[in-house]
């Protein structure tokens, strides 16, 4: 058990060491997404803040909550962080067949490049989602610096959650429609335009037992109402550690066999 673990973190420090080389394929990667096009990687920013716009002006259900846009404005964007990179996660060893096949790189390169194009789309958005917030009046507080604590555990996170579903993806094709699937529904499970309120019921069901929210409120809670949200951040810790602690297993298990299920 010990060596499955040493193998998985040598693997992660070798990736770590080549970072010019993820860094710069996932630059790459998002120029070459939006090549001929005139605007670029704007096109990122510009659609998120139709997507907020639209759920703003046109499914509007804020049911007396104050600064709903900017409920549905940060929702959004840690919604679409977090669900593009798991979505993207369950094809990544598929699509890099090649490179895993024809190079020595470590696995962790691939997450890595994976988790840096996440990262630069996340970077779009959070302008487009800045801009939004600017608009409507929201000011800087205290509270902005939990907010950016979240987004920070976020951002550890997603590595580890990124390997779980790109080995289970490579092991197991027919994860990538069940994710897919999970993902489609649960942006409308997920509490990003509707509010749970105090009536209980589904609405507070999922509130508790949908991960999604308590990363939604790690983020949008202290900026909404300047309160570090402890519940939620005990659990978004909690599930960061277990991501870790399966992704580590899984790598150290599995990577040398990676090439031959592709």
């Amino acid at each position: 058990m010990v060596s499955i673990f040493a193998d998985a973190i040598g693997d992660f420090r070798d990736g770590l060491k080549r970072w010019r080389v993820w860094v710069a394929l996932a630059s790459e990667d998002i120029g070459d997404q939006h090549r001929r096009t005139t605007l670029g990687p704007f096109w990122l920013l510009l659609n998120y803040l139709a997507f907020a716009g639209t759920f703003i002006l046109i499914f509007r259900r804020g049911e007396g909550v104050p600064n709903y846009e900017t409920y549905v404005a940060v929702g959004l964007f840690v919604w679409l962080f977090m669900s593009e990179a798991i979505t993207q996660s369950v094809s990544l060893f598929v699509r890099e067949e090649s490179f895993i096949k024809g190079t020595t790189l470590p696995l962790s390169v691939y997450v890595m490049r994976l988790t840096a194009q996440s990262a630069i789309r996340a970077g779009y958005m959070l302008a487009g989602c800045l801009v939004l917030l600017a608009f409507v009046g929201v000011s800087l507080s205290t509270g902005w610096m939990w907010s950016i604590l979240g987004l920070a555990i976020i951002a550890l996170t997603i590595p580890a959650a990124i390997t779980v579903f790109a080995l289970g993806g490579a092991f197991f094709p027919d994860l990538q429609f069940i994710v897919q699937n999970i993902m489609r529904l649960g942006i409308f499970l997920t509490p990003i335009f509707w509010t749970v309120g105090n009536k209980g019921g589904i609405r507070s069901f999922l509130a508790v037992w949908n991960p999604f929210s308590h990363y939604l409120d790690l983020v949008r809670g202290p900026i909404m109402t300047g309160s570090v949200p402890l519940n939620s951040l005990t659990i978004c810790l909690a599930i960061g550690a277990a991501l870790w602690l399966t992704a580590l297993l899984l790598l150290g298990s599995l990577r040398k066999q990676v090439v031959f299920v592709l």
